[in-house]
């Protein structure tokens, strides 16, 4: 049986003023750009296939230094759609919630910002 997920408050009052849904266990985004999700679903894939190359490199025993240099192209790979991520969410449920939230909303937009923000930075 599936659980649900906890949704702390400040979170929906965040969803509800962008338009994003509150399905039982998940939030979906709203106004996402086809193009930038196909766009990120690509390199997803590429990464899914950059990640099953590593686990080859380490079965095989690969030298440590052409490892490390490929975790650090999926490591900016990954840097790269969390930065189109991040965008998406700023032009459309942050900027939703600044401008036409209540001042609660607003507040709780800018937590979760400082949140992503601090989350992403390390």
């Amino acid at each position: 049986m599936p659980t649900k997920k906890a949704t702390p408050k400040h979170n929906v009052a965040i969803v509800e003023s962008c338009g994003c849904e509150i399905g039982e266990s998940d939030r979906k985004a709203v106004g996402v750009d086809p193009e930038i999700k196909a766009s990120n679903l690509r390199r997803l894939r590429r990464l899914e296939g950059q990640i099953r190359g590593l686990q080859r490199m380490v079965e095989e025993d690969r030298y440590c230094t052409d490892i490390l240099t490929q975790v650090s192209s999926v490591q900016e790979a990954l840097r790269s759609v969390a930065r189109a991520l991040m965008r998406n969410h700023l032009s459309h449920c942050a900027t939703q919630a600044i401008r036409t939230g209540s001042t609660e909303e607003r507040q709780a937009m800018y937590d979760e910002l400082l949140d992503l923000i601090y989350k992403n930075a390390r």
